[in-house]
C-alpha cells in the first residue's frame, strides 16, 4: 500500500492573537490537497519507539473558491502534544503529514431552498467558519450572512481586521454581532439562549425553516446554541455543529451481534479482507491487519472515519456527526462501527 500520509512545507505564520496561529503551505503537494470550505486537516506525527503515532484535526481557514494558499488555525493546548510544537517550535520551511482533508461541516450541495446563513462562533471555533464565511461571500451571492462571534476581549478576537473587511466588502450581505465577556452590558457580553433567540428574531430575513446555522466553539456553548436556535423555531435539521472533543462517551449499549464477521473494504483503489469482531470496532480491526485508514478523534465526533457501507449492516455505539441524510446514504463511522448480521463491505 502507498503511504497514506502526505508531506506539506509551512509556507508562512502568523500568529493572530497569543496562542493562535495560522499555518500556510505551498509546493505541488498542498496543490493536491482537495477540500471544501469547513473541512480540517489532520496531521501526523509517526509513531516512535517510544511513542504511539499522534493524529490531531485542525480547521481549515482557507477557501478553495479564493485560491487561497492551504491554510490551517491551530490554538495552543497547554496539554496538547501536536499545538505546543506547532506554535512553539515550527517554523517555516518545515515539514509536517497530513493524510488529508475530511469533515462533514460544509454546505450543502444545493443552496436553492436556503433563505439566509447564520454563523455561531466562540473563540477558535471561527476558524472553520472564517473558511466557510470567505466561501459563500465570494462564491454564492447574494445569499445574506450573520456572524455571532463570542470572545473574552476584543483583542482576543481571531481575524477581527478580515471580519471587519468582509464587513466592508459586502456591507448588504453581511452582518456581524462581536461579543465580549469583559463588556459593561452583562446581557450583551455573552451569548445566551434568550440574546440568541432574539438576535436571530432581531437579524432574521426569512422564515427559520429557510435559514442554516453553523456553530463552532466549546461544547457547552454549542449545546446552548443547539437550545437556543430551536427555541427561535429553527429545524434541527438546519443546524450544523463542528466539534473536535475526543473525550469518550461512556454507553452501555453493547452491539447486538458480537460474532465474527469478514470486513472487505474498499480504500486508495485497493480492496482489503479482514475480520472484526466486538469489542475492537472496525478501525481497530482494521489496524490490527496492519492497515492505516483515516481516523482522528476515535469517538464518533468529527467523522474523519466514515466509510459508506455498500453491503451489510453496521451498529454504532455513538454518533455526532453523521447527519439522517449521511445515514440514509449508507455513510458509517468506522472508529464506533461493529459489523452485524453478517459480513461488511465498505467504501472509503
Amino acid at each position: 500500500m502507498n503511504s497514506p500520509y502526505i508531506p506539506l512545507t509551512i509556507s508562512r505564520i502568523r500568529e493572530e492573537v497569543p496562542g493562535v496561529k495560522t499555518f500556510e503551505f505551498s509546493g505541488p503537494e498542498s496543490s493536491q490537497i482537495a477540500y471544501l470550505a469547513g473541512q480540517y486537516l489532520t496531521l501526523v506525527l509517526p509513531a516512535q519507539p517510544h511513542r504511539a503515532e499522534i493524529r490531531r484535526s485542525y480547521s481549515i481557514t482557507s477557501s478553495p473558491d479564493l485560491q487561497e494558499p492551504l491554510a490551517i488555525g491551530v490554538k495552543r493546548l497547554s496539554n496538547g502534544a501536536f499545538s505546543r510544537y506547532l506554535v512553539d517550535h515550527a517554523k517555516v520551511g518545515d515539514q509536517v503529514l497530513t493524510i488529508g482533508a475530511a469533515g462533514f461541516f460544509t454546505l450543502p450541495e444545493e443552496l436553492s431552498t436556503v433563505g439566509q446563513l447564520f454563523f455561531f462562533a466562540a473563540g477558535s471555533g471561527i476558524t472553520p467558519i472564517f473558511s466557510l464565511l470567505k466561501t459563500v461571500l465570494a462564491a454564492h451571492a447574494p445569499l445574506p450572512v450573520v456572524l455571532v462571534y463570542s470572545n473574552q476581549t476584543e483583542r482576543l478576537t481571531i481575524y477581527k481586521k478580515e471580519l471587519l473587511a468582509l464587513q466592508k466588502a459586502f456591507p448588504e450581505r453581511f452582518h456581524m454581532r462581536l461579543l465580549y465577556s469583559d463588556a459593561p452590558k452583562l446581557d450583551q457580553a455573552r451569548l445566551h439562549k434568550n440574546l440568541l433567540e432574539k438576535l436571530v428574531k432581531e437579524m432574521a430575513l426569512v422564515p427559520p425553516e429557510q435559514l442554516l446555522a453553523y456553530v463552532c466553539g466549546p461544547e457547552n456553548y454549542m449545546r446552548m446554541c443547539t437550545y437556543g436556535l430551536r427555541g427561535a423555531q429553527v429545524p434541527f435539521e438546519n443546524i450544523r455543529k463542528e466539534t473536535f472533543s475526543t473525550q469518550k462517551v461512556h454507553l452501555k449499549a453493547t452491539p447486538p451481534d458480537k460474532d465474527r464477521h469478514k470486513i472487505e473494504l474498499v480504500w486508495q483503489k485497493e480492496t482489503h479482507h479482514f475480520w472484526a469482531q466486538y469489542p475492537d470496532t472496525i478501525l481497530q480491526a482494521a489496524q490490527k491487519a496492519g492497515i492505516s485508514l483515516p481516523y482522528s478523534c476515535e469517538v464518533g465526533k468529527c467523522g474523519n472515519c466514515a466509510a459508506r457501507c455498500a453491503q451489510g449492516q453496521v451498529w454504532m455505539s455513538y454518533n455526532e456527526v453523521l447527519t439522517q441524510k449521511k445515514l440514509d446514504q449508507g455513510y458509517v463511522l468506522t472508529c464506533v462501527g461493529h459489523p452485524v448480521g453478517g459480513d461488511v463491505t465498505l467504501e472509503l
